[in-house]
Order: C-alpha cells, then sequence, then structure tokens
C-alpha cells in the first residue's frame, strides 16, 4: 500500500509542475476582473439606494389636471428626482413605502352645493374630522377654502390609510388652486390653464335691432356689447342704429381641450352706421396697454360717451317744442330720455366732478356733473344716486340707476348736455368736442407693424364673406 500511495502523489506532482504556465496566468486575471467586477456593482447598489429620495407632489399644471394623478407623477418624478437629490436626502429612508403612499390614491369629486361648507366636503369624502384643521393650521392659503360657492369642484386625493395627501378647489374651467402634503406641512400652488385661441369671424346687417343681428350672427349677448362699446364714443346705440346698418368683426373664440368655452379678445371691427363707416383695431402699446384705435392711430375713446348707459329702446329724443306727457302743454325737452328698465346702471358721460346730488320734486333723484369750465351734464329721474355732491368720477363709472322719480310717468333717463349754459343735443354736439391723444408718433411705426395683419384679416374675411352673398 505504501508504494501505490507515494506514487500517487508523486503523478500529483508531476501535474501540476507541467500544467501550462500561459494558462495559469489567464486563470488569475480573471479572477481579478470577476472580483473588481462585484465590488462595483455592490457599490452602484449602495449609491443607489443612498439617492433614493420622497418625492412632494409639485407637479406641473398639465400634469395636475389630468384626472390619473398617479401615473403622471411616476413620470415626472425622472426629472424632480435628478433635481432634488441634494436636497431630500434626509428622505431616504423607507423610500419605496412612502412612494406607494403619496401616488395609489383615488380622487374623489364633490360639486360644491348650496348650503355646503368645508366640514361637511370633508365629512362627505370620509376623512376623519381633525383633517380639515390639520390642512388649515399647516397652510395659512387654506383659509381661502372657507369661502367656497356652490358649483365649483372640491377634489380630494386620500390614500391606502384614508391620509389626505392633496386637495384641488377648481374656481374655473381655467382655474384652481391645490394643496399638497409634503413632509413640512402642505405646500399651495395656484393653477391657471390657457386655452387655445383661434381666429373668428362675423358679419352682419341689421333689420331690426343690434341685438337681433348679433344673435342671428351667433354671436354672444357679452360679444355684442362689446361690440357697441368699442364704438360707444361715436354712435348712439340707443338711437343712431337705423335698417341696412351692417357690421364685420375678427375676434379670438377660445378652447379648452377641444371644446368652445368662450369668445376672447375682438381684434378688430368695422361699423357702417347711416353710411359712414367707423372701424377699430386692438393695439397693446409698450407698456402694455391695450386699447382700441382707428386705422390711422386716433384713439376710439373720446372725451364723452355718446349715451349714459348701455343701449336700449328710447322713448323720445331731443325736441325743443314736445308735449308734456304730465302737464300737457308744449314745454321744451332740453335732452334725451333713455327708456329702461328701473334699476338699470347709469354711467359718467364723461370725467369731472359731482356739482349736484339731490332730490326736488320735478327732477326727482337728480345728478349734475361738472366737466370743464364750459360743459355739464345732468341725469333725472334717478331711482338711487351712487355719487355725493364734490366727489370725483371717471369716464363710464357709475352714478345712479334708472327710475321715475319726480314728474315721470315710467321708468327712464333724461339725459341734458350743458355747452356754456345753453342744452344742446348730445347726439350732435360731441362731434364738435375735442378727441383724445393719438398714438403717438414715436410709437406709430411700432402700432402698425402690430395691426396691419389684423386689419388685413378683417378685410379678407369681408371679401369673402361678401363674394359668397353675389355667389348665392
Amino acid at each position: 500500500m505504501e508504494p501505490t500511495e507515494n506514487k500517487q502523489k508523486k503523478m500529483l506532482n508531476t501535474s501540476a509542475i507541467h500544467f501550462p504556465r500561459q494558462h495559469l496566468v489567464l486563470a488569475g486575471i480573471l479572477t481579478v476582473c470577476l472580483t473588481f467586477m462585484l465590488t462595483l456593482f455592490t457599490s452602484e447598489t449602495a449609491s443607489a439606494k443612498r439617492q433614493q429620495q420622497i418625492l412632494p407632489l409639485n407637479l406641473d399644471p398639465s400634469d395636475i389636471e389630468n384626472v390619473d394623478f398617479a401615473v403622471n407623477t411616476r413620470a415626472s418624478s425622472t426629472q424632480l428626482t435628478t433635481e432634488t437629490q441634494q436636497t431630500n436626502a434626509q428622505a431616504n429612508e423607507n423610500s419605496d413605502t412612502n412612494w406607494n403612499n403619496r401616488t395609489l390614491f383615488n380622487w374623489q369629486n364633490y360639486t360644491i352645493k348650496s348650503g355646503d361648507s368645508l366640514a361637511t366636503l370633508f365629512k362627505r369624502a370620509g376623512l376623519r374630522a381633525g383633517a380639515m384643521y390639520d390642512l388649515i393650521h399647516a397652510q395659512p392659503k387654506a383659509k381661502a377654502l372657507t369661502k367656497i360657492f356652490p358649483g365649483r369642484t372640491l377634489s380630494f386625493a386620500i390614500d391606502n390609510k384614508n391620509q389626505l395627501q392633496a386637495l384641488r378647489y377648481q374656481k374655473s374651467r381655467l382655474d384652481s388652486i391645490m394643496y399638497t402634503r409634503t413632509a413640512q406641512g402642505f405646500d399651495y400652488q395656484q393653477i391657471t390653464r390657457k386655452p387655445d385661441a383661434r381666429l373668428a369671424f362675423r358679419s352682419a346687417e341689421i333689420h331690426s335691432s343690434l341685438f337681433e343681428a348679433g344673435t342671428d350672427a351667433g354671436m354672444s349677448a357679452n360679444l355684442i356689447m362689446e361690440l357697441a362699446n368699442i364704438f360707444g364714443w361715436d354712435i348712439d346705440f340707443a338711437l343712431d342704429i337705423r335698417k341696412g346698418d351692417r357690421f364685420n368683426l375678427l375676434f379670438e373664440e377660445r378652447f379648452l381641450d377641444g371644446e368652445k368655452i368662450g369668445h376672447g379678445k375682438i381684434l378688430a371691427a368695422e361699423f357702417v352706421n347711416q353710411g359712414d363707416s367707423f372701424k377699430a383695431v386692438r393695439y397693446t402699446d409698450s407698456n402694455n396697454n391695450a386699447h382700441y384705435y382707428t386705422p390711422e392711430g386716433k384713439s376710439m375713446r373720446k372725451a364723452f360717451l355718446r349715451a349714459p348707459l348701455d343701449f336700449s329702446r328710447i322713448s323720445s329724443n331731443f325736441n325743443p317744442r314736445r308735449l308734456h306727457p304730465i302737464h300737457k302743454t308744449v314745454r321744451p325737452h332740453r335732452g334725451t330720455d333713455y327708456a329702461a328698465s328701473r334699476g338699470t346702471p347709469v354711467y359718467a358721460a364723461g370725467k369731472g366732478r359731482v356739482v349736484t346730488s339731490a332730490y326736488n320734486r320735478a327732477s326727482g333723484n337728480y345728478v349734475v356733473i361738472q366737466h370743464s369750465s364750459n360743459i355739464r351734464t345732468k341725469y333725472l329721474h334717478l331711482t338711487k344716486r351712487k355719487v355725493k355732491k364734490g366727489q370725483k368720477v371717471s369716464q363710464k363709472q357709475l352714478i345712479g340707476t334708472v327710475g321715475s322719480t319726480g314728474y315721470s310717468t315710467a321708468p327712464h333717463l333724461h339725459y341734458e348736455f350743458l355747452l356754456n349754459g345753453v342744452h344742446r343735443n348730445p347726439r350732435t354736439i360731441l362731434k364738435k368736442l375735442p378727441k383724445v391723444k393719438s398714438i403717438p408718433q414715436a410709437e406709430l411705426a411700432r402700432f402698425k407693424i402690430q395691426t396691419q395683419a389684423h386689419l388685413a384679416k378683417l378685410n379678407s374675411f369681408q371679401q369673402s364673406t361678401i363674394l359668397a352673398l353675389a355667389t348665392y
């Protein structure tokens, strides 16, 4: 047995001695490489764990608007992680658990009803009684939620532990406020969505009234009033409108998620009244102030309005030999009567100072405004006076409401315009009054560049409409 064991040991030693040297070198190199790669992988894994963090839901407004909040927060988190990894180092522990708690929750939407309070809505959402107080005390701006209005929407984001993670108050289709839970409490964010703007054109001929023509052309009441307000210094829409008058209008329509939600700015317009053409174009100056001007750069705004109230039907015009409706005698009617519903707002025709705000048997409640050394306006038969003697007023400031006080048979406004103490017909005298300033010469080139495109589009649409009507 002994010789055999010695023989086996000798054979092993011989094999080791004669094993190729290059194989041994290669095996050593492979061993070193594997050890290095294993060490590097372990180091990167540890580093990745150290860089992991809890992300608050301070997201881009476009992400917040999406109902599938969890998906969008995860998509946005990649960029946020890279930008904030140094500032959130203390939140690394239990990151996976906290991430799931923050993102995997349900949104509950409630339309606010009359009589609802914030506490009622929190209870309806199934939150504990103290959740509302936690939010209000943690975020001072959350006190705005104590004034909520019916018809608006309140949305709760609640996690699987029935804890409030976010709350959104939808004030309108475009505006909302968001409160989002963070490690420090609740963040506050105002969110404003911008609708898409598309050009639109309307054209109509008046057969009975501006409102009827505008409605038939697919215009809203607000858009019709805005059109009238633009030309309100040149046209009295209660008195001056005639059958055959027409208008052309270039404006913006606003769309949100493909749905029309209203109209935007009027960009350019033309109104033809009794054969006279008036054109207006919107211009935003270098100070970001927007007004309407003629194509030549003269302001549409004048020193006095043609009518001191929004247009409506009229009972009688300026007539110096009018039969008085009460006394049944011929008495001068030195002014204009605007028949309107009781309570209709009455505006100052121009800026000035109130010299009389009183009541007497004939005029009822009335207001007199001194505009300059030689111009006065009077407003009679008001239900209520909204200004006091000595008060300064600006053009189109509310000064009273239509009524039938004094010698009056029905609700209406009696309006007088005096120049140098003499009653003048306000429908004609305004053309002789000085105009307000126009575009400064230094800004005229900028005005032309900004407005020519709108005027060109208005003319183009107008010509297309004329051609279509002629073809039809």
